[in-house]
């Protein structure tokens, strides 16, 4: 029976025999994959799991790999299937769960970021303000103090009395106005006023002197003439003791007070060397506030030669109306008399022309109470002697005659 061929119905059942395992293990995987595939549509309908899906087998990832391969990668008009759908909804979410999204409280509004100012900001717009109040202060305080000393209305008075002395009035009215700003500095300020005799020296003096005996109290006033303060037979000591007493006296209430105090000193070409160190002891810069805050005025003679010759030699020279030259001069002769001058500010007084001493003719008839005839006026204004320069004249003594011969015109009783 060994050697004997099998039949052919013996053949074919052994063919079959054989068939049988694959072809069940066929189906069997056939029916996992459509369980699986239902199970997956019902998680995506329902959004729970299945009991028989919770671990992925080696075919769902086989039939996954599959799925994803035989899947075209072109576009086509084909209409997507209801799996098709659900696997593309599941990436959609798993896509977004990557992002976090912003979160905002449910029952409040959405606002911009609030953006903190600096205090270091408020605190310099505070200092600012502060910087600009103070400087408004000041400038308002210089005015206030130049209103309190009334210097316009001492220049329209200058003007009107003093005549032919327009540089020396603007000179001396810019160094108060400077000085008397305010009430605290560094130095006293010094003035000397030169020039030949009768050229309106004196006439200033007594008129600062009037002046600020009105605005500011006749207590902080000082006119002080050498000849009759401290005559040549009085005793020196005595009129150092004196002088030194008075300035103190007047700083220190000047002080209290807040005013300037004035000194005039008048014929110093006639004060003692050792009384002029006395006065040029309290031109220094190491003292104490008081004696800082005070105005010297000096007026003398000194240097009055002088500028007669330069004035007579430059008559037609525009260097008159800045005399630089002038100042130099001057200043070179008060050096030579005393070192005093050092620090005063020099201020040249010039010769008089005849038009100016018919002016204080007239100014004086005024006063006496004469009628102002110009016939009268000219006639006294030719009996003074003048230089005469390019037809024009020049009054030798100024104004010096005026008041005597106006004198002379009262009649006898």
């Amino acid at each position: 029976m060994d050697g004997v061929d099998p039949t052919p119905e013996a053949s074919a059942s052994e063919r079959k025999i054989s068939l049988m395992p694959p072809l069940r293990a066929a189906i069997r995987i056939r029916r996992k994959i459509r369980n699986l595939k239902k199970s997956r549509l019902q998680l995506d309908l329902s959004g729970r799991k299945s009991a028989d899906s919770t671990k992925p087998s080696l075919i769902q990832r086989h039939s996954s790999n599959l799925t994803s391969f035989e899947s075209p990668k072109f576009f086509n008009f084909d209409t997507p299937t209801l799996e098709q759908v659900a696997l593309s909804n599941l990436r959609r979410k798993k896509k977004r769960k990557k992002s976090r999204p912003v979160l905002y409280p449910g029952n409040g509004k959405k606002y911009l970021p609030i953006e903190h100012k600096s205090k270091a900001k408020r605190c310099l717009i505070l200092f600012i303000g502060i910087v600009c109040f103070q400087i408004l202060n000041a400038i308002e305080n210089l005015d206030d103090n130049v209103i309190k000393y009334e210097l316009d209305g001492l220049e329209k008075t200058m003007q009107r009395e003093v005549f032919g002395q327009k540089i020396a009035i603007d000179k001396i009215m810019a160094l108060l106005k400077d000085y008397l700003a305010t009430h605290w500095h560094n130095k006293p300020l010094v003035v000397s006023m030169n020039g030949p005799s009768g050229v309106g020296k004196s006439h200033m003096g007594r008129i600062l002197a009037k002046h600020f005996r009105s605005v500011v109290e006749n207590d902080f006033v000082l006119q002080y003439y050498v000849m009759h303060n401290c005559p040549s037979d009085s005793n020196i000591t005595t009129c150092e003791t004196e002088l030194t007493d008075m300035i103190s006296d007047m700083v220190t209430l000047a002080e209290i007070e807040e005013k300037i105090p004035i000194f005039i000193f008048d014929e110093m070409e006639l004060m003692p060397p050792s009384l002029l160190d006395t006065l040029q002891s309290y031109f220094k810069l190491n003292q104490s506030n008081e004696y800082l805050n005070a105005i010297y005025i000096l007026i003398s003679n000194i240097g009055g030669n002088e500028v007669t010759k330069y004035f007579l030699q430059n008559v037609s020279s525009d260097v008159l109306n800045v005399p630089k030259e002038l100042h130099t001069i001057i200043h070179s002769s008060l050096r030579q008399h005393h070192s005093i001058w050092d620090v005063a500010e020099i201020v040249p007084f010039t010769l008089l022309e005849k038009s100016h001493i018919a002016n204080c003719f007239l100014d004086e008839l005024l006063r006496e109470g004469f009628y102002p005839d110009n016939g009268n006026i000219e006639k006294l204004a030719g009996q003074l002697k003048y230089y005469t320069i390019q037809d024009k004249q020049y009054s030798i003594t100024g104004c010096k005659q005026v008041v005597a011969k106006v004198n002379l015109l009262h009649p006898y009783t």
